[in-house]
């Protein structure tokens, strides 16, 4: 569970300018640094490895730094272009905040800037010969460093903004989100199952002071507000949740006061976008527009949809490995015994008087998977890899896993069958995805047939 300083923090280091700001001014105490050195080098050192040629390397360093910044600058921004024309924009913000890419900068930045405050502060007479020195092996060490990034820079640069390269950074974004919310399925609080029953009839609603999403939710601060007052918090928009006036954050139970509410509402940081860190529906909505993108008739390409469905399957395939669903959530089930397909109580429950809803598998599957089935309807080997993913999903998950991918093989199937043309096309579909119903059925007995057992 990430605190809120640890959370802020995060955001501050992915801005493109932070980690050039700090290599900045590390370049501009690294040129300084030579005056206070100076005292301990040896007085016949400069003569002998030629440290006056140090000028004209600050001078070749500063100019050709600003020139491969400018540039690296430009290959970014259009990189970001063909990000949100070819993928989407939701994806754009992955590659700005690549560590790659802000290393690269970073440097060039840096390295322009410790050639042109070395340039300065020798016109000033600042350094001796003994400074010069210093100089001169730490400008060595910059030149090497720069190499160095360049050469990684050129590598980058090949996969920089493709289709195929930005969509292997959202899967890993969405899979590290899924796999953080397994661990902590209710963001270390308390299961809430049905906000409208289990909510106090006492609790009172706190609002949203904005309209936007929310994309962080600091539990272990309203966990401290709830112990103080001996009260409990009903979170009723987790990270992903569109919040506006009429919506409630929270509903409050044996919490009062304003300043109290004040500092609730600053537990919710919300935002105009939606994130990936807290929000795994996210990461599969965007890898979903993807595939309609490429979907559409503008781009034609079936293949990224295809690899799309590939990627989704193995992001809810890390739900379905997880101690969720009915194999090992048996505490999640409700009063009809069926599992509401949320990770189940792995987590450790660090603040118990904060109450948090759980993702539902049905909400995932919709997310990755309805919007490849109404655009890519008509496109048969779409269809076909639709109905073997839905299939693989049913028989790697539980039972929920297996009824929501049986409810989107029927949709996808009434789609098709609208869409298709041949008939042999259509029985292709209707072959697969007569075998995911199956496999429903078959999970329903197996889970009917333990209830008898036990």
């Amino acid at each position: 569970m990430t605190s809120r300083w640890q959370w802020l923090l995060k955001q501050l280091g992915r801005r493109l300018w932070f980690r050039a700001g700090l290599l900045s001014l590390l370049a501009v105490a690294t040129a300084m640094l030579a005056i206070v050195i100076e005292p301990l080098i040896p007085s016949g050192l400069p003569t002998r490895i030629g440290a006056d040629a140090v000028d004209d390397i600050l001078n070749i360093l500063a100019t050709s730094m600003l020139a491969v910044t400018t540039f690296s600058l430009t290959t970014m921004v259009s990189a970001y272009g063909a990000a949100t024309n070819n993928v989407t924009p939701r994806a754009t913000k992955l590659l700005i905040e690549d560590p790659t890419s802000q290393n690269v900068l970073a440097t060039f930045v840096g390295s322009f800037l410790y050639g042109l405050v070395g340039i300065i502060t020798l016109s000033t007479g600042a350094y001796g010969d003994e400074g010069r020195v210093v100089l001169f092996f730490v400008t060595i060490g910059v030149i090497a460093l720069i190499v160095v990034t360049l050469l990684g820079w050129i590598d980058h640069l090949a996969t920089l903004g493709r289709v195929g390269e930005t969509t292997d950074r959202v899967e890993r974004a969405v899979s590290k989100a899924v796999a953080a919310r397994i661990e902590n399925p209710y963001l270390g609080g308390r299961r809430l199952a049905d906000p409208d029953r289990d909510v106090p009839a006492a609790a009172r609603p706190l609002y949203s002071p904005r309209i936007g999403y929310v994309q962080y939710v600091d539990v272990e601060s309203l966990s401290d507000c709830a112990e103080e007052h001996g009260g409990e918090i009903y979170v009723v928009s987790p990270p992903g949740a569109f919040v506006e006036p009429s919506r409630p954050l929270a509903w409050l139970h044996a919490i009062a006061g304003e300043r109290v509410e004040k500092r609730i509402r600053s537990a919710f940081e919300i935002d105009d976008e939606r994130s990936f860190d807290q929000d795994p529906r996210f990461g599969l909505s965007v890898l979903a527009e993807i595939a309609s993108r490429a979907l559409s008739p503008a781009v034609n390409d079936a293949g990224t949809a295809i690899d799309v469905i590939g990627r989704s399957v193995r992001v809810l395939s890390i739900w379905a490995d997880s101690d969720s669903g009915e194999r090992n959530g048996a505490a999640d089930r409700g009063a009809d015994g069926a599992s509401d397909g949320a990770a189940g109580e792995r987590g450790e429950v660090r603040c118990p008087r904060i109450f948090v809803p759980p993702i539902e598998v049905g909400d995932l599957f919709d997310d990755a998977f309805w919007p490849i089935g109404r655009d890519g309807a008509s496109v048969i080997e779409v269809q076909v890899r639709l109905q073997k993913a839905l299939l693989t999903l049913s028989k790697i998950g539980g039972t929920r896993f297996a009824e929501h991918a049986a409810r989107h093989a029927r949709l996808a199937l009434e789609r098709a069958e609208r869409a298709l043309e041949l008939e042999e096309e259509k029985e292709r579909v209707r072959t697969i995805a007569a075998a995911t119903l199956s496999q429903q059925t078959a999970s329903r007995e197996r889970v009917a047939a333990k209830s008898v057992g036990a």
